[in-house]
């Protein structure tokens, strides 16, 4: 008989992969239709804040409006966040193995390059790679037809969000081991970014698996990632959340987080017309979305809905700041709401659920794998004479 204390682990470890995925794409799917407005924007462009799924800026006029044509942003849609985080779970899938840079190579690229899926926003099964962002080509371009290392090629790409908006998988395959998320992480990212795209992306999954820890809380979260965040992602995080926690209440964060993060974001007050500095390599600065995400975090309490509205009501790279919002609120234990997730679900035609069941059971069968490998490695050094008994 399997004790009642192993069962409660084994649905706390269902419910927190299935709530950070889940959360991810429906923070993603909210934060779309608004990419790249600024707060005030967002509230004449809808009489109000956004508080649920909403259609696309431009109305019917989404295919051929710009900025945004050919893409259906909006309608519970979900973006290239949501379309990485599953990419990357199928890749676990295969290799039922921690990952590495070489794994993105030999599975993430090919499955970009080579299988049809049905992308939302295109309304048409495509392949991945005529939707995803040019960062994200880039892993194609370098490592297919440029034959570049693995571990080195995501030098020289522009530094974002790119590589760090898919990690949540990373933090929930190293559940409650947050150093061991951003060392693999920091691994994968570089056949993505390098320098402040590279952390974000590791400090992220530490954060996911911070997340998945046993009584977890937002400020615990935040200290996860101030313990291992390097540079400017490390300074910025620290002066962000010390902002958000002032504040109760997105509205009135709004504003401050964003003059929080301002000297450590490199792409200016404009979004859409990024300075001369922008996305280049820095030891000073970070990308702007992990910090506001751990802020609206800690804003909200840890409370999905709270967090993913004042995220998506942010404006800039809302998108990704609310799938990075979703995916830590729903490890903490705060699920998306039933009709938000099953309104993008079918909107998307995507099982939500599917990658999170995949993924857990990917997750148990690696931690068995590190349990014996941790073993092994005991006996070993004990032979030795590694190990000695204290008096």
């Amino acid at each position: 008989m399997t004790p009642k204390r192993t069962e409660s682990e084994e649905t706390a470890l269902d419910e927190r992969i299935t709530g950070a995925l889940v959360g991810a794409a429906v923070g993603d799917a909210l934060g779309g239709p608004v990419e790249g407005y600024s707060p005030e924007q967002i509230l004449e462009r809808h009489a109000g804040r956004v508080h649920g799924i909403v259609g696309p800026w431009n109305g019917d006029a989404w295919r051929t409006a710009r900025p945004i044509a050919p893409y259906h942003k909006g309608d519970g849609h979900v973006t290239d966040d949501t379309l990485m985080t599953h990419a990357l779970i199928r890749v676990y899938a295969r290799v039922c193995d921690h990952l590495d840079a070489y794994a993105i190579a030999d599975h993430l690229v090919p499955d970009l390059m080579t299988t049809p899926r049905w992308i939302p926003e295109l309304e048409a099964e495509a392949l991945p790679l005529q939707r995803i962002f040019l960062a994200e080509k880039w892993l194609v371009s370098r490592i297919h037809y440029g034959h570049v290392d693995p571990r080195e090629a995501g030098v020289g790409n522009i530094v974002n969000c790119g590589a760090a908006m898919y990690m949540a998988p990373v933090g929930l395959v190293n559940a409650a081991n947050p150093t061991g998320a951003y060392t693999e992480a920091l691994d994968i990212a570089g056949a993505h970014q390098s320098s402040y795209g590279r952390e974000a992306a590791g400090v992220f999954a530490a954060a996911v698996a911070a997340a998945s820890a046993p009584g977890a809380t937002p400020d615990s979260v935040v200290t996860a990632c101030l313990s291992l965040a390097k540079d400017g992602t490390r300074t910025a995080i620290d002066r962000v959340c010390e902002v958000a926690s002032q504040h109760t209440d997105f509205e009135s964060a709004l504003r401050p987080l964003r003059e929080a993060v301002t000297p450590y974001d490199t792409v200016g007050p404009d979004y859409r017309q990024p300075s001369l500095g922008a996305r280049r390599p820095s030891r000073l600065h970070a990308i702007e979305e992990l910090p506001v995400a751990l802020g609206m975090l800690l804003v909200s309490a840890g409370d999905f809905r709270h967090a993913v509205v004042g995220a998506v009501n942010y404006g800039r790279d809302c998108d990704s700041i609310a799938t990075m919002a979703g995916a830590l609120a729903g490890a903490l234990g705060s699920p998306a709401p039933e009709d938000w997730s099953k309104t993008v679900s079918e909107a998307s035609r995507l099982d939500l659920w599917e990658p999170a069941t995949t993924l857990t059971a990917v997750t148990r069968e690696i931690f068995e794998r590190d349990v014996r490998r941790r073993r092994a490695h005991e006996a070993a050094f004990t032979e030795i004479g590694g190990l000695r008994c204290s008096d």
